[in-house]
């Protein structure tokens, strides 16, 4: 069986509240799980010492038992100090503008430069 350490959502819409499980990786995410080990409140700012809680204890025990963390958990973890900080997996580049848009306003900016520098010679 194998062991994933992940977050189980509960509360209303739009008003998410997460438990810290301790689950069989082929459960639902909000299904069975065998311990919970802690809570994860998104709702309350940061610097709140309520909004991550967790028994490391706990987790300790079943990373030794060969649990594996969420990506999510594992910066929580990391943040703690009970593992190392996950490296952050590179982003979509989705919001980036396309190569195609990147010249059509390369070509805009260039056509500007130049009619600058003509009305400066113009002109001056």
């Amino acid at each position: 069986m194998s062991l994933k350490i992940r977050l189980s959502r509960g509360g209303a819409k739009k008003r998410p509240f997460y438990r810290i499980v301790v689950a069989d990786s082929r459960s639902p995410r909000d299904g069975k799980y065998i311990e919970r080990i802690g809570v994860y409140n998104p709702m309350l700012k940061r610097e709140d010492p309520n909004r991550i809680q967790f028994d490391a204890e706990r987790v300790r025990h079943w990373m030794s038992h060969g649990a594996t963390p969420s990506d999510r958990v594992a910066r929580f973890l990391g943040a703690a100090d009970i593992i190392p900080v996950p490296v952050r997996r590179e982003q979509t580049k989705q919001d980036k503008p396309r190569a195609k848009t990147l010249e059509r306003l390369k070509e805009q900016e260039e056509a500007k430069q130049a009619a600058d520098e003509a009305a400066q010679r113009r002109g001056g």
